[in-house]
């Protein structure tokens, strides 16, 4: 059993760690934080903590680090996430002003969250299968050439290029607009993506000049509805694993493969369970199932029309916890109420 000041040396071994990059010991801990006892009682604490596999000793006759246990129990009782610098909050605001879309958006939003914590940062999108198709254009670039763009009312925006099996008119291109928009606008990206494999499944129209590019242009756009429909991520940052690989236990090549095939991390992301602030940590050794053993997660919700998301940050377990917590926690409230500014525009 862990008293109120055992938690608060292993506080103050957490934090001193994180700064120093050192083992902590009993002097420096009195030195730095004012316990107002000896440091033979901070020793018996330690010794407490060591019991409970909160610390442990790197090397005979050290100071102490903490496990990953004992992370775990040091973000579970933060009292509260240290807040961010007024400059860190003008740099959210500027950095994120006036996004062109939402890919832009989370672009800026992984980029600024590397460039204030020095972490690797992750975003994952929105999921958009319950979200409507409410604009569908064809822009001729050549005769046979088009690009589509698909809207959603979440504010997503694709553009494919195609080359279609016919050479286009104008009438043309705004007959296969019409008949294209009719299909899917209005419509859910699931119903829409239902009724395009539909008019797929069915026989081509013997005679009909314009059936094979309305086969080709309905080809893209299920693709683009079914990419809709996928989770997925966006991540920056992955260079400063190898700018801080001392920082691993292990090796750092784990994370990368992770990093690059996505799948991995965004099955952790979503699995972390949130407090009720929205607020989740995966450390150490919890990440074990998911190869990622040595780096910890923290992630914090953001609201869009269609459900919940998370913006993350991956690192060594020996992170400033609250410093990080903060700033997702800052970056996840500022994407909430732009999507929702954007959304009451529309």
């Amino acid at each position: 059993m862990v008293t109120e000041r055992g938690l608060q040396v292993l506080r103050a071994i957490v934090q001193d760690y994180v700064d120093t990059h050192e083992p902590v010991g009993s002097k420096a801990i009195v030195e730095r934080h004012a316990f107002d006892v000896s440091a033979a009682t901070i020793r018996n604490d330690m010794a407490m903590l060591e019991d409970e596999e909160l610390i442990t000793a790197p090397h005979t006759s050290s100071g102490r680090v903490p496990t990953d246990k004992g992370y775990r129990v040091f973000v579970d009782h933060l009292a509260e996430i240290r807040p961010l610098t007024s400059a860190q909050r003008a740099a959210i605001s500027t950095f994120l002003a006036d996004p062109q879309d939402l890919d832009d958006l989370l672009t800026r939003t992984v980029r600024l969250l590397t460039q204030l914590t020095g972490q690797v940062a992750l975003v994952q999108y929105p999921s958009f299968a319950r979200a409507n198709v409410t604009h569908l254009e064809l822009v001729a670039i050549e005769p046979s050439r088009l690009i589509v763009i698909l809207v959603t009312d979440t504010g997503r925006v694709s553009q494919r290029l195609t080359t279609v099996p016919a050479i286009l008119e104008e009438a043309d291109v705004a007959l296969l607009r019409a008949q294209l928009s009719m299909l899917v606008t209005g419509r859910s990206v699931g119903e829409g993506s239902e009724r395009v494999a539909a008019l797929l499944g069915t026989a081509a129209e013997a005679g009909n000049r314009l059936d094979g590019a309305v086969r080709e242009l309905a080809r893209v756009i299920g693709d683009e509805l079914e990419e809709f429909r996928q989770n997925r991520l966006v991540m920056a940052g992955a260079a400063t694993l190898a700018r801080r690989e001392q920082d691993f236990r292990g090796s750092i090549h784990p994370l990368l493969e992770a990093i690059e095939e996505q799948v991995t991390l965004l099955r952790l992301l979503t699995e972390m369970e949130a407090d009720e602030q929205g607020l989740a940590a995966s450390i150490g050794r919890e990440n074990e199932p998911f190869g990622l053993g040595d780096a910890s997660l923290v992630a914090s919700d953001y609201d869009t029309r269609t459900g919940t998301a998370r913006v993350g940050l991956m690192g060594p377990t020996r992170m400033d916890y609250p410093s990080n917590l903060s700033a997702a926690r800052a970056v996840a409230r500022y994407l909430t109420r732009l999507l929702d500014e954007d959304a009451a525009r529309r």
